[in-house]
């Protein structure tokens, strides 16, 4: 018996499917191969290793939020500048170039919350596609026992 359970076909940890190489992405659902310390064998919460794999865009979202942050600190001293060195005659000329600034600051820090706004959103279509992953597969399990029955 014990035998038996060694040789048994290792099932996806995502979705309860039959893995025949657990090396290899899960042809149904496909999720990413296994190892032999891998939680998810053991598991079945979605883990926060699934839901991290935007690194790069968490840092290209911070990227763009300190440039406009940059931005903002250039355009005080660029004011300051401007009326210490030309006084009121400048007001005009800065205030263009203050309008230009803004603009640019601004969007570079709407850039960095649509860049968190993607990590989100690609974190729900993950827990969406291992939860649905689950779902097929714990219907194709009831269906299995009710055919045995």
């Amino acid at each position: 018996m014990v035998e038996a359970a060694n040789n048994a076909i290792p099932t996806c940890p995502e979705c309860g499917a039959a893995r025949p190489d657990p090396s290899r992405v899960c042809p149904a659902c496909g999720a990413p191969p296994m190892r032999e310390d891998d939680k998810r064998a053991r598991d079945n919460e979605v883990r926060t290793e699934d839901l991290e794999p935007y690194v790069a865009l968490r840092y290209i979202a911070r990227l763009f939020k300190v440039l406009a942050v940059i931005i903002l600190v250039m355009l005080i001293g660029e004011v300051v500048t401007g009326i210490v060195t030309s006084g009121v005659a400048a007001f005009m000329t800065l205030l263009a170039e203050a309008t230009r600034l803004l603009v640019l600051a601004g969007l570079l820090w709407a850039g960095g919350d649509i860049t968190i706004l993607i990590i989100d959103a690609g974190h729900d279509l993950r827990v969406a596609r291992i939860l649905l992953g689950r779902i097929n597969a714990a219907m194709h399990e009831r269906e299995l026992r009710e055919k045995n029955r």
